[in-house]
């Protein structure tokens, strides 16, 4: 696999995009096509294919759907307090950025990352944080009365698993990003900083 001008992405090989498979290379385009310009874990992932296709379908299914109870802001909030609590500057800025986009804040990306603690949450997101990071920093410490806790607080049966799951995948997005040094795109800064009317 050559080298391109995307190695600054990562540490392993970055693919040239006609080096592509069909399904990733379409995938990507669509992103790019969205967003403006391709994330740049797509492509520091993108030198292991059949990886690529098992995290990105896992991501999907747990990041792109809408409860009651669990936004799908909610569920980036749990990966920018996580990946935080990890030092995943890849992913926090990454998912600040939709966290500000999917919350309507400009504001709430910054402040859970720095200190949820005083972030302007409902206390059953304060319950949904405080779980995610045990799962992620220390899962050795979930007792059964933690699900108990969620579940005291509105969240279902299937959001509860959601809420572990979430924060279980992005520890190891965590460690992936940081194993590859994957950077953030400058794109991501900029991204919901103002509010539209």
């Amino acid at each position: 696999m050559s080298r391109t001008a995307n190695d600054s992405v990562s540490r392993f090989p970055v693919p040239a995009p006609g080096e592509l498979p069909p399904d990733l290379a379409e995938r990507i385009a669509e992103v790019a096509d969205k967003s403006g310009f391709v994330p740049n874990i797509f492509m520091a992932l993108a030198w292991r294919p059949v990886e690529w296709r098992a995290f990105f379908a896992y991501h999907d299914a747990l990041m792109d759907k809408d409860s009651r109870a669990l936004s799908k802001a909610d569920r980036e909030l749990i990966v920018v307090v996580t990946s935080a609590a990890n030092d995943c500057l890849y992913c926090v800025v990454a998912h600040g950025a939709i966290v500000r986009i999917r919350s309507r804040d400009p504001h709430l990306a910054d402040q859970v990352a720095v200190d949820w603690r005083k972030a302007p949450l409902s206390a059953a997101q304060r319950v949904m944080l405080e779980v995610a990071l045990l799962v992620a920093v220390d899962p050795a410490a979930v007792r059964p009365d933690h699900v108990d806790q969620l579940a005291d607080a509105g969240f279902t049966q299937d959001d509860i698993w959601d809420i572990g799951s979430i924060a279980a995948l992005f520890a190891l997005s965590n460690r992936l990003a940081h194993w590859a040094a994957v950077p953030p795109n400058d794109e991501f800064y900029l991204l919901g900083r103002v509010r539209r009317e």
